[in-house]
């Protein structure tokens, strides 16, 4: 599916892409039709992003951002190890995420609207 993934996403535009979707599905729609019937009705949703630049799609369609919170929030409660109560859990990945942001707002634009 990863393969059929970006050939979608890569198109040049959402023309392109639904273009792209319905040769996919008539391809699979005999050998994989589940497949086929799951792509046709969940894969245009994600063809929002065609709205922005083209310079800004992979950002945004992509889960490298959530990963990147994911494994700092890792790294610093790794360090913890056993928290003595739920509450302390919270109030760490509060901070971490506070500090997450901060960054984000002040640090390197992650994505330009300019």
């Amino acid at each position: 599916m990863q393969f059929a993934e970006r050939i979608l996403f890569n198109a040049d535009d959402r023309s392109h892409a639904e273009e792209r979707l319905k040769d996919f599905v008539k391809t699979y729609s005999e050998s994989q039709p589940k497949l086929a019937a799951w792509a046709e009705e969940n894969l245009p949703d994600g063809f929002t992003v065609f709205a922005f630049l083209e310079a800004h799609r992979k950002r945004i369609r992509t889960s490298n951002a959530c990963e990147n919170v994911n494994s700092q929030i890792k790294k610093r409660t790794r360090v913890v190890g056993l928290f003595p109560s739920e509450e302390s859990l919270q109030r760490l990945v509060t901070g971490a995420l506070i500090e997450i942001s901060e960054t984000w707002e002040t640090g390197k634009t992650y994505i330009s609207l300019k």
